[in-house]
């Protein structure tokens, strides 16, 4: 049986912050998320996670999961230390089993490293293996000592570490896979006997080694898998390398990106092929965009469905639904529980809100659509209001096929307009427009001529 032990319990303190460090986003997930996924991606059993600090947050954050979380002591009266947080799930280890041990603040490993790491801890026999890496600088991490034929002698801390061992490129990433019945024996007997005064799982490769028993080493080529994040630095770091993860897989999958560098695509968004995304743009949450797409230049779209050979610029759009061909913006806003049909215009400067539109409607400019059903092949003029709030309720307009509503009128909720009502440019409509009707709700215009004379105003001749 293969498990995961990951240690998700630290203080973060570094982080300035009142969140858990693990629930800190990037590329809109917690960090820890990105390492429960790998875990589960590589195949493992079961995985365990380790929470101190914010432990109920993490746990709520994760109750629809699978996972096992298991609650640290902390206090001043508690030991800290890696070895001290693996303890915690002692109980859960088999005899029989490979245990991997992963870090909640390492959202860049990849589920292929974890793989291959166990892979080759069971094709070689070991009873521990070393997830390594060479840094160029190798600053705070622990150094892979090993002997003159090459085999590991030891794991140094940075802060025990000589001045010679500080010299030593190659770290401990702090990842491991072990033997589970030597794991618990070794857990067992390491102490604190060192400059933090913490329990190291470290120290467990120093007692296999001494007793004998086999450990290797096993490096990675790419060493940012194993950046953790300690800071907000840290954190926009890995969020950088995270996108640029992300965006390289679009682009493999047949998605145009006009400049990578400044396109926002989060994790778990879903784009169709041939679509173009150009820059500044920002794609978020669940959000599935179809084939054939352009989205425009600063684009906010966010947990909405948008389907082929839509058209989207400037635009907001969230929570939300697009069907094919629509042309959307520039400057429009759909908010939450808008859905558009097929070949529909929204042009500048509309907002459409919990509303439906029908196919081949359109909305030019200027117009604000709100708790609305709007039927098929309707024009809606600029300046138009859906008037859907008396200060205490919410009202829902309904505009059949084939209506038009002209400019600067106002539909003073609730109200209906049946198929192929009119209501003329600047009207006030508060009662129901019949079928085949033209509505006209405005003061008859009045021209008094002469009046600027009258009132003693002087022009200039």
């Amino acid at each position: 049986m293969d498990i995961s032990i990951i240690l998700a319990a630290g203080e973060g303190t570094r982080m300035k912050s009142n969140r858990p460090k693990v629930l800190h986003n990037i590329c809109g997930r917690p960090i820890l998320k990105y390492v429960i996924e790998a875990s589960k991606n590589a195949h493992i059993d079961e995985s365990y996670v380790i929470v101190g600090h914010g432990g109920d947050e993490v746990r709520e954050e994760f109750k629809d999961s699978d996972i096992v979380f298991i609650t640290q002591p902390i206090g001043e009266e508690y030991p800290y230390g890696t070895g001290y947080a693996v303890m915690q799930a002692i109980d859960y280890i088999q005899d029989d089993s490979n245990v991997v041990i992963l870090y909640g603040d390492t959202p860049l490993i990849r589920a292929n490293t974890i793989q291959n790491l166990m892979e080759y801890h069971k094709e070689n026999k070991y009873d521990g293996t070393v997830l390594t890496a060479n840094l160029e600088d190798p600053t705070g991490y622990g150094r892979i000592v090993r002997d003159e034929k090459g085999h590991i002698q030891e794991i140094v801390e940075h802060k025990d570490a000589t001045y010679e061992e500080l010299k030593i490129n190659e770290i401990n990433s702090g990842i491991y896979c072990f033997n589970g019945k030597l794991l618990k024996y070794a857990i067992g007997k390491i102490d604190k006997n060192n400059a933090q005064g913490e329990y190291y799982v470290t120290d467990v490769i120093r007692i296999l080694k001494e007793e004998g028993y086999s450990v290797g080493a096993y490096t990675i080529e790419e060493e940012t898998e194993i950046y953790g994040v300690n800071s907000r630095a840290q954190l926009a770091y890995c969020e950088k390398i995270m996108r640029k993860r992300i965006n390289k897989k679009h682009m493999m999958e047949g998605v145009t990106l006009i400049n990578p560098e400044n396109t926002y695509i989060e994790d778990g968004v879903i784009i169709g092929r041939d679509s173009i995304i150009y820059p500044g743009a920002i794609l978020a949450g669940n959000t599935v965009i179809g084939e054939e797409c352009i989205i425009g230049e600063n684009c906010r779209i966010e947990d909405s469905r948008i389907g082929n050979k839509v058209e989207i610029y400037s635009s907001t759009i969230t929570e939300s639904s697009v069907d094919d061909e629509c042309r959307i913006g520039p400057y429009a806003h759909l908010r939450p529980n808008s859905h558009l049909g097929k070949n529909i215009k929204i042009g500048n400067f509309v907002e459409v809100k919990n509303s439906t539109i029908g196919d081949n409607s359109k909305a030019g400019h200027l117009a604000y659509i709100g708790d609305a059903d709007v039927g098929r092949d309707v024009n809606i003029g600029c300046g138009v209001v859906f008037v859907n709030y008396d200060g205490q309720t919410k009202f829902r307009s309904i505009v059949e096929d084939n209506a038009f509503i002209g400019s600067n009128a106002n539909l003073v909720a609730p109200v209906l307009v049946k198929q192929w009502g009119y209501v003329a440019a600047g009207s006030t409509i508060t009662e129901d427009v019949s079928e085949g009707c033209l509505s006209i709700a405005r003061a008859r215009q009045v021209n008094k001529e002469g009046w600027v004379e009258k009132k003693g105003y002087k022009r200039d001749k």
